[in-house]
């Protein structure tokens, strides 16, 4: 049991840390005591794909961003327990307001979403008065307010696709997935100049070795990559998307350039095959992004116990903001891309 004054400390330290940082008995059996957690507050985990694999075999749903969003939108859980970063926890707020969102660490943030400050992406939009403006779902709260439409790789061409063709289109915040947009529809994009860490640091080279010692390997790659990347892949798409094409294939390796942790759910789809991780440029062997493995088991179950840190949002930045994703959802069903896991 952890000491009052200790949680008083913790607690205090909260916003400092970013969650709440006490000692757990190590004789705590961290699964079940989760599991206790979610019958007893009604809560439901909704957990990345990017997450480490622990919190993936425990959670209720696993997911990209678009199918996290869904099920955010369609719990009756009391709790929502986002094992993710801070705006898939914003997201799911925004999308059930009444309800307790919960995410292990307030630090767990993002990239990609830092390259577009609300302030500045306000006055960009202020030059093209006319644009629609479509954002990718990995932004700011306040971000989606200053959106029309928010997008998943899943359901971005749906998404610019459902725009007629004499509107202008402002595409925002990832330049990468905004470039592959362009030539998968044909449309001129307005691109704000941002990009996910993750996602641009993969070795043209080392990804070029791997190809030459594994001649008959799939290069699957996620639309954030740069463009090198992309040209030379067999196939690209969203994190669901690269899951399924790698069940699905008859191939039987595959070098995966995207973030690392979706190898986990790869290989339990699919335990006869291989998958290796595209080699970052720096001197790691695999590409993780920092910011979703901040989240742990400890803090899960931390954060599940106190409740704590919670995610909440002032009420006209969900009522503004909610009208993007909503729009984005409804984009989504009428395209058929509806919940398949």
């Amino acid at each position: 049991m952890i000491a009052t004054e200790d949680l008083k400390i913790a607690d205090r330290n909260l916003e400092k840390k970013g969650f709440l940082d006490v000692d757990i008995d190590p004789s705590l059996d961290l699964e079940d005591e989760i599991e206790r957690l979610k019958k007893e507050k009604n809560a439901i985990i909704l957990a990345h794909y990017y997450q480490e694999s622990d919190i993936q075999d425990i959670a209720d749903y696993i997911g990209d961003s678009l199918g996290l969003s869904q099920k955010a939108a369609t719990t009756d859980a009391d709790i929502i327990v986002f094992a993710g970063v801070h705006f898939m926890a914003e997201t799911a707020k925004m999308l059930s307001p009444e309800k307790k969102v919960l995410l292990p660490d307030l630090k767990a943030g993002c990239s990609l979403a830092d390259s577009c400050p609300p302030a500045l992406f306000r006055k960009f939009k202020e030059q093209h008065p006319n644009a629609v403006v479509v954002s990718y779902i990995n932004c700011t709260a306040e971000l989606k307010t200053l959106t029309d439409i928010c997008c998943t790789s899943t359901n971005a061409v749906d998404v610019i696709n459902s725009i007629p063709r004499d509107k202008e289109i402002i595409f925002a915040p990832d330049r990468n997935l905004g470039a592959y947009l362009e030539k998968k529809t044909g449309r001129d994009l307005i691109l704000w100049n941002g990009s996910c860490m993750v996602h641009e640091v993969f070795s043209n080279e080392k990804i070029t070795k791997l190809q030459l010692q594994y001649p008959d390997a799939k290069l699957i790659a996620h639309p954030e990559c740069e463009e090198h990347i992309l040209e030379k892949a067999d196939f690209i798409g969203s994190t669901s998307g690269l899951l399924k094409y790698t069940k699905d294939s008859d191939a039987d390796t595959f070098i995966v350039a995207t973030e690392s942790g979706i190898l986990h759910q790869m290989e339990l789809r699919a335990p006869d095959k291989t998958f290796i991780a595209a080699p970052p440029s720096n001197e790691c062997a695999c590409n993780e992004c920092p910011h979703m493995k901040r989240n742990t088991m400890e803090k899960l179950y931390l954060c599940m116990k106190y409740e704590k840190p919670e995610v909440n949002l002032p009420p006209w930045v969900i009522k503004e903001g909610v009208k993007s994703i909503e729009r984005m959802l409804e984009i989504s069903e009428k395209a058929g891309l509806g919940l398949k896991d």
